[in-house]
């Protein structure tokens, strides 16, 4: 056996002398490091729904559309960088590809912080690095991919359980981190000069008033304090299996491949956005997955074969059926973390006054509870008990786990619709904030329960060379939920109708409890309950 940053030439976890002796020991270290650059990789990626809630406290010029829009753009990049990503580990492998995605995140973390400086920075900027915070968005593909390679498959929902889920906390660290950090100069005059908040604010621990000095540029500093060491682990923790990588080249070779794949994923990302500004949502997001699937194939030799077998997953009827499931699940995940803050603020942030004429007019609401206070409790829960999703997968079967979340899903979303609805419409919204709170935890809980089951299923359906192309594509469609979320509930929240948003995902939901039912629970399922 090599030394730990060393390539391993024999990997075979399904010898359980193997594994006893060697694998365990080895995939736990791996294990260990991915999940918290994982962590940063949400962290700096969703980074934009705490930070544009507290661009609207501060008085940057720009609307309640726009700052959606910037929440949406790192959705849509983090979802679009999956799919490169999700051919990384087979092409340059695992050390290589999570040490420079790690090291990458640096840069939206430290242009954020820069930007962030000056309240007079233009939009395109902001927009520039939103898109390249997705880098951490992408993260995720290569991420599972890597860990499934490197555990049996007695163990696949512990592995991309403890991955996934511990990885998903960045969410939570993220909305927790970020509202303390700018109440503090952290980094001395490195970080410039505070501003003065221009409405009240909240964090964790309690309310801060207007004309409170605040630096909101250590939403983007902070990260670097994790970042550089997490970089430093991962190249002298981490592995390359040749069983898995055969030929991933010098280390820079490797490196310009993982470039070469992100720059193809931006591209079509850059292309995605301006057609989502000419055509229908709905089908810009098609256009742009099948653009970055259709760059892929441009690439020169030996990685055009090698992205081409693995293309091989889209035969397959299994990765359709899990990518809608997933879908469903994660993407409910990440699409609801990053637009909750802002819904919060802009749902009970306002309320209805009734004029003398008996006309209704939206209002400020003086005691609105605050977003940067709340918004962290979904996903804290969602990824807490996505490892226990797994755990109890592995015991009872994916299916059947997934099949009970999603009857909770279609209640539970049809409910805040309607809550969400009498608290728009409401003289005093604050009443209906804790029923709308409690149900969307429940969305949360539902949501990180079934991450874990359905990535056991993956772990179960495919065999060893499919597995990591397929979680890496079904997680790539399903992060396009960090876009859609903010685009459908910023329009509907513009349109006066939030509710709308909400029962459209209760519909999803049920089309996805039939898919399930029909693949995997019926009598004659093609596998059952995996």
């Amino acid at each position: 056996m090599k030394r730990a940053n060393a390539d391993i030439e024999h990997w075979d976890v399904e010898d359980e002398s193997f594994w006893q002796s060697q694998g365990n020991k080895i995939a736990t270290r791996n294990l260990w490091i991915s999940i918290p650059s994982l962590l940063m990789g949400f962290a700096v990626w969703l980074m934009w729904g705490m930070i544009t809630t507290q661009m609207r406290n501060l008085g940057f010029d720009f609307t309640v559309d726009q700052l959606f829009t910037l929440t949406a753009i790192a959705g849509l990049a983090g979802a679009t960088l999956r799919i490169p990503a999700s051919f990384m580990i087979r092409i340059a492998g695992g050390r290589n590809t999570i040490f420079l995605t790690t090291a990458l995140l640096m840069i939206p973390a430290l242009g954020t912080g820069i930007a962030l400086m000056n309240p007079e920075t233009p939009l395109w900027i902001f927009q520039a690095l939103a898109l390249l915070s997705g880098i951490g968005g992408g993260n995720f593909a290569c991420s599972m991919s890597n860990i499934s390679t490197f555990y049996p498959k007695k163990q696949q929902g512990y592995a991309l359980g403890m991955n996934a889920g511990l990885g998903n906390f960045g969410v939570t660290t993220m909305q927790i981190l970020i509202p303390l950090v700018m109440t503090v100069g952290l980094f001395g005059a490195l970080a410039g000069d505070p501003m003065e908040l221009t409405r009240a604010s909240g964090t964790l621990i309690g309310r801060i008033e207007a004309g409170t000095d605040t630096w909101i540029q250590n939403a983007g500093f902070i990260w670097l304090v994790f970042l550089i060491p997490l970089a430093f682990a991962g190249w002298f923790g981490m592995n390359n299996l040749r069983t898995v990588t055969p030929h991933p080249g010098t280390p820079a070779a490797a490196f310009g491949k993982i470039l070469g794949l992100y720059a193809l994923g931006v591209v079509a990302t850059v292309v995605g956005m301006v057609a989502l500004e000419w055509i229908n949502m709905w089908l810009a997001l098609p256009i742009t997955i099948l653009l970055t699937l259709g760059l892929l194939l441009l690439l020169p030799g030996t990685i055009k074969t090698n992205i081409k077998t693995q293309y091989a997953i889209f035969r397959d009827k299994h990765t359709w059926a899990m990518t809608a499931i997933y879908t469903a699940t994660f993407g409910s995940f990440i699409g609801f973390s990053a637009a909750l803050p802002l819904s919060i603020t802009v749902i009970f942030g306002n309320m209805m006054e009734v004029a003398a004429d008996g006309s209704m007019t939206r209002v400020v609401n003086p005691d609105a509870p605050s977003a940067l206070t709340w918004a962290w409790m979904g996903p804290f829960v969602g990824a807490l008990i996505r490892p226990v999703g797994g755990w109890i997968s592995d015991k009872l079967g994916g299916a059947i786990v997934t099949q009970v979340i999603s009857v909770i899903m279609v209640a539970a979303s049809a409910a805040v619709g309607y809550v969400m609805m009498l608290a728009y419409n409401a003289t005093d919204p604050n009443q209906y904030f804790w029923m709308f709170l409690l149900l969307f935890i429940v969305l949360f809980a539902a949501s990180g329960i079934g991450n874990g089951s359905t990535f056991r299923s993956i772990g179960v359906i495919f065999d060893v060379q499919q597995k990591g192309p397929v979680l890496g594509w079904t997680s790539a469609v399903a992060a396009y939920g960090a876009f859609i979320a903010p685009r459908v509930m910023g329009e509907q929240i513009k349109a006066g109708t939030p509710e709308m948003a909400m029962y459209g995902f209760a519909v999803f939901y049920a089309v996805c409890l039939v898919i399930n039912w029909w693949f995997y629970l019926r009598k004659d399922a093609y596998v059952k309950n995996p």
